[in-house]
C-alpha cells in the first residue's frame, strides 16, 4: 500500500506543473484519503513516522509553487490550510481550517534562504484517520513524569492514550523547528469526553527516535485550556500534533491482583472467625469477645478498602473520598485498639494473681471504640482535608498527616510488645513457685502465648508498612501487601484451626451435615422403592 502511494507520489512530482501546483496538491489529498482507507501493511510506528516525514517535505515543496495568499484544500475526510505570504512580513499570523488552527509569529516561518518563489511557507495537513498508523503507540512523559509522581503520591509506570483529535501535520518552509524562537499556540477540535481516574487531556507530538520509529511525546508543549472540543495548546517546536486522553498507570497490576485476591480470603476467613465466635458456646468468654470484636472491625475495614479505596474522581478529592478515607482510619485503629485491650487484660490478669476478670464489657467497648473515635475526631477538626489522596482515599502525606495513624500504630505495638514482655516474665516467677495454680497458671500461659502471635500477625503486617517509605522499592511493597492482605487468613489458622475446642465443634458440625445428607438419601432412596414396589404390584394385577 505505502509503496503504490509513493509511486503515485512521484508520479505527481514527475509531471508537475507549477501553473498546476494546487490541482497536484488536491491528487496528493486524494492519494492520501485512498491510502488510509485500509492500512494494510503500513501499521507500524516506523513506516507511519517516514511517512509524515515524507508528506510533509512534498508538502513543502509543492506549496512554494502556490500564489502569495492564504489556500484551503480539502476532500471528503482530509484537510489542508496553506499560507504563503513574503519572508519579510512580521506581522502575527493565523493559519488553519475548522479542525485545527495555528497562531504565530511570522518571522518563524522564514528561513536565512527561501527557494522557489521566495516565499514563506506555513500549512496544517488534518486528517481523521492519519491515527490509524499510530494505533498502540507509547507516551514519553518526559520531565513531566516526576510532577505526576508527586501529584498522586505513586510511581507513575506508564500510560495509555487514546487519541480524540485529527492527528494535525504542522510544516513551515523554515525546516528548523525544533527550537523555535516564539511559541506557537495551536487549537484543535477534538471528540469531548470526561476523564476518568488518573486520565488527563493533554497535547502531545509525534517524535522520531532514534531508529526511525516514534511515539508520542509532550516535552515541550503545554495545554492551556479547553472548552466545549477545544483545546488551546501552545509549543516551541513543530512536528505532528493530536489531543490525547492520558491514563496513567499508578499501580502495579500484580499487586491489585495481589490485593484483590488476598483481601477477598480474608474477608471468608473473618467471617468465619465471627460465625465460630458467635456459635461455639464452650468457647465463650471475655477473650472470645476482644477477638470477635477485633474480626468485626478488620472484616468492615477490609470491605470499605476493596469496595471504596480507588479515588474514581479523576485526581480530585471528593466527599466520598474523604469519607471513605476516615471509615478507614477508624476501622484499622479500632482493630489495633482491640488487639491492645488482650494485652491489658492479660497484664491486669498477671499483676493481680488471677484475682481479678480484667476489664467489664463496657469498659472494653469504650477503650476498643471511642479510642479511635477520638484520634479520628480530632484528625478531622485539625486537618479534614487531610482525607483522601489523588489516587486512593487514605490519608495524605502532606503536612505529616498520615502520621494520625502511624503515631498511634506505633505507640500501640510499643505498648502491647511492652505488656507482653511483662507478663512473661511475672509467669516465669510464678511457674518457679512451690505451690502454683497450675489450671489458671496453664490458662495464662496459653492466653499470653495466642495474644503474642496476634499481635505479631497485627503488628509485623503494619511494621513493613511503616518502613514503606519509597513507593518504588517493590520487595517492600509486595511483601507489606502479601502479609497485609492475609491477616484474616492467619487470624483465622491462629484463633480458630489451632483451638482444639474449635476443631471438635467443627467436627461435630461436619458429622451434623454429613448425618443430615445421610438421612436424606436414605429417606429418599426407601421412598424410590416403595414407588417401585406398587408400580410392580399394579403391574401383576394388570395382568
Amino acid at each position: 500500500s505505502l509503496s503504490r502511494f509513493f509511486e503515485e507520489v512521484q508520479d505527481l512530482l514527475r509531471d508537475f506543473d507549477a501553473a498546476n501546483a494546487s490541482h497536484t496538491i488536491q491528487k496528493l489529498i486524494g492519494a492520501l484519503d485512498t491510502l488510509l482507507e485500509v492500512p494494510g501493511d503500513i501499521e507500524t510506528h516506523q513506516v507511519a513516522t517516514q511517512l509524515l516525514a515524507d508528506l510533509e517535505q512534498t508538502l513543502r515543496t509543492l506549496a512554494q509553487s502556490l500564489p502569495k495568499g492564504s489556500t484551503h484544500m480539502s476532500s471528503s475526510k482530509t484537510e489542508l490550510s496553506l499560507m504563503i505570504k513574503e519572508p519579510e512580513n512580521r506581522e502575527v499570523t493565523t493559519v488553519g481550517h475548522k479542525q485545527a488552527w495555528m497562531k504565530m509569529d511570522w518571522a518563524v516561518a522564514t528561513r536565512a534562504e527561501s527557494p522557489g518563489n521566495g516565499y514563506a511557507v506555513a500549512g496544517i495537513l488534518s486528517s481523521p484517520s492519519l491515527h490509524k498508523l499510530l494505533v498502540n503507540a507509547s507516551l514519553d512523559l518526559g520531565k513531566t513524569q516526576a510532577e505526576l509522581e508527586k501529584f498522586y503520591d505513586s510511581p507513575v509506570l506508564g500510560a495509555q492514550v487514546m487519541v480524540l483529535s485529527n492527528v494535525n501535520s504542522v510544516f513551515l518552509s523554515n525546516t528548523e523547528t525544533q527550537a523555535l524562537t516564539s511559541p506557537v499556540n495551536f487549537t484543535f477540535s477534538y471528540h469531548p469526553r470526561s476523564p476518568g481516574p488518573r486520565e488527563e487531556l493533554i497535547c502531545a507530538f509525534w517524535q522520531s527516535d532514534g531508529s526511525g520509529s516514534g511515539h508520542w511525546a509532550t516535552t515541550g508543549c503545554s495545554l492551556l485550556g479547553h472548552l466545549n472540543g477545544s483545546a488551546l495548546c501552545q509549543c516551541n517546536h513543530l512536528s505532528s500534533f493530536a489531543v490525547l486522553m492520558a491514563q496513567y498507570h499508578v499501580q502495579d497490576p500484580r499487586l491489585a491482583l495481589i490485593t484483590k485476591v488476598g483481601l477477598s480470603l480474608s474477608l471468608i476467613c473473618l467471617l468465619l472467625c465471627i460465625l465460630t465466635f458467635l456459635l461455639v458456646r464452650s468457647i465463650q468468654s471475655s477473650r472470645t469477645t476482644v477477638h470477635l470484636h477485633l474480626c468485626l472491625c478488620l472484616f468492615v475495614g477490609s470491605v470499605i478498602f476493596l469496595v471504596g479505596i480507588e479515588n474514581e474522581g479523576g485526581g480530585q478529592v471528593s466527599t466520598r473520598c474523604r469519607v471513605v478515607a476516615a471509615l478507614l482510619h477508624y476501622a484499622f485503629l479500632a482493630a489495633f485498639c482491640w488487639s491492645s485491650l488482650e494485652g491489658l487484660e492479660l497484664y491486669l490478669l498477671v499483676v493481680r494473681v488471677f484475682r481479678g476478670q480484667g476489664l467489664g464489657t463496657r469498659w472494653r467497648c469504650l477503650l476498643g471504640y471511642g479510642v479511635p473515635l477520638l484520634v479520628v475526631a480530632i484528625s478531622a477538626a485539625v486537618h479534614h482535608r487531610g482525607y483522601g489522596r489523588p489516587t486512593y482515599c487514605w490519608l495524605a502525606y502532606e503536612d505529616g498527616f498520615i502520621w494520625s495513624f502511624l503515631g498511634p500504630l506505633a505507640f500501640i505495638i510499643l505498648c502491647n510488645a511492652v505488656i507482653f514482655v511483662t507478663t512473661v516474665w511475672k509467669l516465669t516467677q510464678k511457674f518457679s513457685e512451690i505451690n502454683p495454680d497450675m489450671n489458671k497458671l496453664r490458662k495464662a500461659r496459653v492466653l499470653t502465648i495466642t495474644a503474642i502471635a496476634q499481635l505479631f500477625v497485627l503488628g509485623c503486617t503494619w511494621v513493613f508498612g511503616l518502613f514503606l517509605f519509597d513507593p518504588h522499592s517493590q520487595w517492600l511493597s509486595y511483601t507489606f501487601t502479601i502479609l497485609n492482605c492475609l491477616q484474616g487468613l492467619f487470624l483465622f489458622v491462629l484463633l480458630c484451626l489451632l483451638n482444639k475446642k474449635v476443631r471438635e465443634e467443627y467436627r461435630k458440625w461436619a458429622c451434623m451435615v454429613a448425618r443430615n445428607k445421610y438421612s436424606e438419601f436414605n429417606t429418599s432412596s426407601t421412598g424410590a422403592s416403595q414407588n417401585q414396589t406398587r408400580a410392580l404390584r399394579s403391574l401383576e394385577s394388570g395382568m
